[in-house]
């Protein structure tokens, strides 16, 4: 479990030091990495379930659906920095084999909330979710 945990939060071959003891008395413990990142992929989960449901409402589902669609992709990537942390995500993120992936995919999580609330174009909001979808799985 001990390899687990340090594999994870990115501290696997090198010898704690001064500032690493520091620094892991600061940080969350294990435990509570676990129920955070628990807590936040339910919620993302729940909201995209939720836009899915508020598809089918007239006029304004579309709308409500890349809104929740976008938050619970929000959510999901903010649970998994509750396991690693936020620097090391970003720096896997930002990786040069997920980088246009990565630059993709936050494009689309903003030009998504763009389509839905300021140009009000619930046709482009559908599209830049699918795109959001699929630089998630890329």
């Amino acid at each position: 479990m001990d390899k687990l945990k340090r594999v994870l939060s990115g501290r696997d071959a090198e010898e704690p030091s001064g500032l690493a003891e520091v620094i892991d008395s600061t940080s969350l413990g294990w435990g509570t990495r676990v129920k955070g990142f628990i807590a936040c992929f339910a919620i993302g989960c729940l909201c995209s379930i939720l836009g899915s449901c508020l598809l089918w409402i007239p006029k304004k589902g579309l709308v409500l659906f890349a809104v929740f669609y976008t938050l619970g992709n929000i959510a999901s990537l903010g649970s998994t920095m509750f396991l690693m942390g936020p620097m090391k995500q970003l720096k896997r993120m930002f990786e040069p084999t997920r980088l246009i992936a990565t630059i993709v995919m936050l494009l689309c999580l903003i030009l998504t909330l763009c389509s839905a609330f300021w140009w009000r174009k619930a046709g482009l909001a559908l599209l830049f979710c699918i795109l959001q979808f699929f630089a998630m799985a890329w």
